[in-house]
């Protein structure tokens, strides 16, 4: 080796050996140091309480929304509408609080969501039928409020955990996606079968919400952002000179991130369709199959609502923990393994929804068998996906790569599949001279095709990303043209002080 090299070798910074996201189990931590490792413990599982009261929110809608469309006379489209104002309001208001969450006190951002959410849907349980339009404004609201959770929570917990840990942590965190969606069908539905009023459903979460609210002032630690400060001390950037219009380009130019993004919004278009109206299209199935008076159809939909929402419960648990565990043992031997699980969790799912949605017409019990194996395999994505993120993005950016991936993923995604599953299904039902039951159930059918065929293409995204997740790991763990300029002018200083040969 000439002198030359030997001095520009000897002038490299010495770079970090632990990589942002990788696994070392051998230095594998319980927590970042900062916190103890009981408390770390007691707020994850009071942040999985809020998440859970969170989907349940989400989803007393559907479990009643029958009775709902009854009160307000909603159509199917104007039904679907209502989740479209929910995401629409959810998905411009995550990226203010992404900003907010990378800069400022994230339990004060938590606390006003909560706060905010809670009341407004307990408002919501008083309002007149004649007055359907601020039952828009007020889910609208509802999907404000629930932002700031969704953007800000999971960037806690990167905060408390890393590596191995952190996948398990975020894992349980996202089991009460599942848990919760399926709390909110059983509870609004039988709610409403106590009480005869499809509204004390509404009146039983804002209740859970406020002792969430007080849990979180009094057991969770306030978030340091120590992730982030650590990866600034180790690559010495000054966290301060980045802006929000830098961190988006940079997010952009991050091809993991992209391509996992559009992944996981084929994951919200799916499965938001589908839990929005998958208890109407199997009460419309039941009511084919058994020929009953439509007298009969607010009962059916009461107790498919229960059935669905039981089996959302257990095959979401399965599905989250399968995933995680999966994706732990098999990055282990393919740095791909997350990726790649992913796109086999979507391409899967897709011929199972299209038995479920075929077979419906012929048998209630193969549908529901089916609904659990694409549901199962839906799951396995929701832990996986938050990791891809964490470690393909600077601890810096976290907050605001969350909200952003949220807005797309919602914007494109469960924004808009309700109600076109709705208006679909409107405009096959106009089409025919004659309405009848058998063509309200067919409507339905039709129209979930398209989630089947949508599946596949997310699966598509998934594999694109897996192309990439080992380059942009390693970009995250260390921010490489920083470096470089670095060493480049140190060699440089290193070369004028040479003798001249």
């Amino acid at each position: 080796m000439n002198e030359e090299s030997a001095a520009g070798l000897s002038c490299q910074p010495p770079l970090p050996s632990k990589l942002y996201g990788t696994i070392e189990p051998k230095e594998e931590s319980e927590g970042q140091g900062e916190f103890s490792r009981k408390r770390s413990y007691l707020a994850v599982a009071v942040l999985c309480y809020i998440n859970l009261v969170n989907y349940m929110d989400w989803f007393v809608v559907p479990g009643v929304l029958e009775k709902i469309q009854i009160f307000f006379s909603f159509g199917d489209s104007e039904a679907g509408l209502l989740h479209t104002a929910f995401i629409l309001c959810f998905l411009f208001s995550a990226p203010l609080f992404g900003y907010l969450g990378d800069r400022y006190n994230r339990k004060i951002i938590l606390s006003a969501g909560i706060l905010l959410w809670s009341g407004v849907t307990l408002g919501s349980s008083f309002i007149a039928e004649s007055m359907a339009w601020l039952f828009f404004i007020s889910r609208g609201l509802v999907g404000v409020g629930t932002a700031s959770y969704s953007t800000v929570a999971p960037s806690i917990i990167a905060d408390l955990f890393e590596k191995d840990r952190r996948t398990w942590v975020l894992s349980i965190f996202y089991i009460f996606i599942p848990v919760g969606s399926g709390l909110g069908y059983i509870l609004s539905s039988t709610m409403e079968q106590a009480t005869g009023n499809w509204s004390w459903g509404f009146r039983v979460t804002p209740c859970m919400g406020a002792v969430g609210l007080a849990l979180l002032v009094l057991l969770v630690p306030e978030s340091s952002h120590r992730a982030a400060k650590k990866h600034v001390e180790n690559v010495g950037e000054q966290g301060e000179n980045s802006t929000w219009c830098k961190d988006i380009s940079s997010l952009c130019r991050n091809w993991s991130f992209v391509w996992s993004s559009l992944g996981v919004t084929v994951l919200t278009f799916v499965t938001g369709a589908l839990s929005f109206w998958i208890p109407t299209f199997l009460c419309r199935a039941q009511f084919l199959h058994s020929n009953v008076s439509s007298s009969r159809q607010e009962k059916c939909s009461a107790s498919n609502s229960m059935i669905f929402g039981g089996m959302t419960v257990a095959v979401g648990i399965l599905g989250v923990v399968t995933g995680a565990e999966a994706a732990r043992r098999y990055k282990k031997i393919n740095a791909q393994g997350d990726p790649i699980i992913c796109a086999v969790g979507l391409l899967a799912s897709a011929p199972c929804l299209y038995l479920a949605i075929m077979l419906a017409q012929d048998s209630i019990v193969a549908t529901y068998i089916f609904i659990a194996l694409g549901e199962f395999l839906l799951s396995l994505n929701w832990a996986v996906v938050t990791d891809i993120l964490l470690y393909v993005v600077k601890p810096e950016r976290q907050s605001t790569a969350m909200s952003l991936q949220l807005c797309v993923s919602h914007l494109l995604g469960d924004a808009g599949s309700p109600y076109l599953i709705g208006m679909i299904s409107d405009a096959v039902q106009k089409s025919q001279a004659h309405p009848s039951v058998l063509w309200s159930f067919r409507s339905l059918q039709y129209s979930f095709v398209l989630c089947a065929f949508v599946s596949i293409l997310g699966g598509g995204f998934f594999l694109l990303t897996a192309f990439h997740v080992e380059e942009d790991r390693i970009k995250a763990a260390m921010p490489i043209q920083g470096i470089e300029n670095k060493v480049y002018h140190l060699h440089e200083q290193q070369l004028h002080k040479l003798p001249e040969k």
